[in-house]
């Protein structure tokens, strides 16, 4: 119920934002501060805040959808009309303890209006239009192990796809374009496949189809993360109170035997046996019949350890672990590189490895900022992507 608890912090932001662009308009122009005036640009303002709560409360239909839709733009927006108004409150706060006396002049106040409003379109906008240009980052990686007939290996992966409001058929179907253009061997997905609210994908036989053209020699694995169950969420939070027991909804599992998507729940496959992939469950949602999750260390005590051992974990998690128990390459997402700055900045300090590569021991972890976007419908400072990795073996 993290929603309902974070409610009155939104409510107080908001009134924040409102309460001095009313004071700006102001004193733009004094008479566009009537009664009349003020109460229309405050009912405009309420009906963009609370437009993804009606979208929850209303009955599901097109026009419920599209107001969780204009929320999650609104939520990224409003992050950056707070985040102006505290740099320019705070730089006016220094300016006034420096020098008491100062009077900002008519100019400067519309100069610097002009200003953030500007910052907080650009950065927006920007977001917006990034959100849907999927990159390519490539990485080369070395093990020291002999692979019979095999010296190296093209692995794509991908992971975040997020399926559903802001994620539909035509990231899908460039995403495929990009994952068969790099002639994959083998393609895996990191969790978070689905964003919660299975009815909320558009026309899902469609992008079963593109899902299926995807072109590799030895499959497409893939592993679920904490999205990836029945969960109503609000702006991203949850609003169940037994987390614990989420689980996926079962057309979601049919969804991907339909793609012919190998899904793996605590346990591995020897791929032509060469190399081990295993997908762990999610770390906090376990889903359906898993009640603990193998540990680092049992993971691998049945597989031949000479042989590579790939490991899917949606969050980059026990990584230092899983390092010193013969694992040679962890795969992750769940991070979006922080998704939208300054967040971006924050996830160096949660994870381990929050984005990009890093090694531990011997081993080589790696983490996708993914496809697509959790609650904000925008990316700034990182970006969409399939991550190309070249594995070289001895």
């Amino acid at each position: 119920m993290i929603a309902f608890l974070l409610l009155p912090i939104y409510i107080l932001l908001n009134y924040y934002a409102i309460k001095r662009i009313i004071s700006f308009i102001s004193y733009l122009n004094p008479n566009f501060n009537t009664k009349k005036i003020v109460i229309t640009i405050v009912i405009i303002y309420i009906l963009f805040t609370f437009m993804i709560l009606l979208g929850y409360l209303m009955p599901y239909n097109l026009i419920s959808q599209n107001f969780k839709l204009l929320g999650n733009y609104w939520l990224g927006i409003l992050l950056y009309m707070i985040m102006f108004l505290f740099i320019i409150d705070i730089i006016r706060f220094i300016i006034k303890i420096k020098n008491k006396q100062i009077i900002f002049s008519k100019k400067v106040v519309i100069a610097v209006g002009i200003i953030y409003f500007l910052a907080v379109i650009s950065f927006s906008t920007y977001g917006i239009i990034n959100s849907k240009i999927i990159r390519v980052t490539r990485y080369t990686v070395n093990i020291d192990k002999k692979v019979e007939n095999l010296n190296e290996l093209n692995l794509v992966l991908v992971a975040d796809l997020h399926l559903g409001i802001n994620t539909n058929y035509s990231e899908i179907k460039n995403m495929v374009s990009k994952i068969n253009h790099e002639k994959a061997d083998v393609v895996v997905i990191a969790g978070d496949i689905f964003d919660n609210d299975y009815d909320a994908i558009d026309n899902p036989e469609k992008i079963i189809s593109t899902l299926k053209k995807i072109k590799t020699k030895y499959g497409v694995y893939a592993v679920y993360g904490n999205h990836d169950i029945d969960e109503q969420l609000l702006a991203g939070f949850t609003l169940d109170f037994n987390v614990k027991n989420a689980v996926s909804d079962k057309r979601m599992d049919k969804f991907l035997k339909k793609a012919n998507i190998n899904l793996l729940r605590d346990n591995y496959i020897l791929v032509d046996n060469k190399f081990y992939i295993y997908g762990r469950p999610d770390l906090k949602k376990l889903g359906r019949d898993i009640k603990t999750r193998k540990t680092a260390k049992s993971i691998s005590k049945t597989m031949d350890i000479n042989k590579p051992i790939i490991v899917l974990d949606h969050e980059p998690n026990d990584l230092v672990a899983l390092s010193k128990n013969n694992i040679d390459i962890t795969l992750s997402g769940h991070t979006h590189d922080g998704q939208i700055f300054p967040l971006n900045i924050l996830m160096k300090f949660i994870y381990p490895n929050s984005y990009g590569y890093k090694k531990f021991n011997n081993m080589h972890s790696i983490v996708t900022s993914g496809i697509g976007v959790y609650g904000p419908n925008m990316r700034t400072l990182t970006i969409p992507e399939i991550a190309v990795i070249k594995v070289k073996f001895k």
